[in-house]
């Protein structure tokens, strides 16, 4: 049961951000809140980098360079069609751990050097919300930004 439950949350959490994901074009990947905040850029390349940096804990190496994890916005240029596949590499490679993964591993500890040991489905629990949490962001900025 557990997959499914999982795959479901993943569908769930692609739909919710693809309202602010859907509306991310060349035009407005500069805008921020405010001069102090992150562009929307920044943010949804951190969105996509995240995803997949976190598959390390699974077991999953990352194949991309983390330039915004940690990091401060600049002023950086971030190619849209890059970042779109770096978020959908990370959709891709969560999927896969649902449906490789046995699911007496969820509940088995990894060692994260923000949250101490946790189980994998709290990390995994984690990279869904993140998501969510800056996706409203791009929203606000979309809304509010300039």
């Amino acid at each position: 049961m557990t997959p499914d439950l999982l795959l479901y949350m993943i569908e769930q959490n692609k739909l919710t951000c693809s309202f602010s994901f859907d509306r991310i074009a060349q035009e407005n990947l500069s805008w921020r809140l405010n001069p102090k905040t992150a562009s929307i850029g920044f943010v949804y390349r951190h969105i996509g980098e995240t995803m997949n940096l976190f598959g390390y804990f699974f077991g999953v190496p990352p194949t991309i360079p983390n330039t915004t994890m940690g990091q401060e916005d600049l002023g950086q240029t971030f190619d849209l069609e890059e970042s779109k596949g770096y978020v959908s590499m990370g959709f891709d490679m969560l999927e896969n751990l649902v449906k490789t993964k046995p699911e007496s591993d969820w509940s088995r500890p990894v060692d994260t050097p923000f949250f101490g040991a946790v189980p994998e489905m709290r990390l995994f629990s984690h990279i869904l919300f993140h998501n969510s949490h800056h996706a409203g962001q791009i929203s606000l900025i979309l809304s509010r930004g300039s």
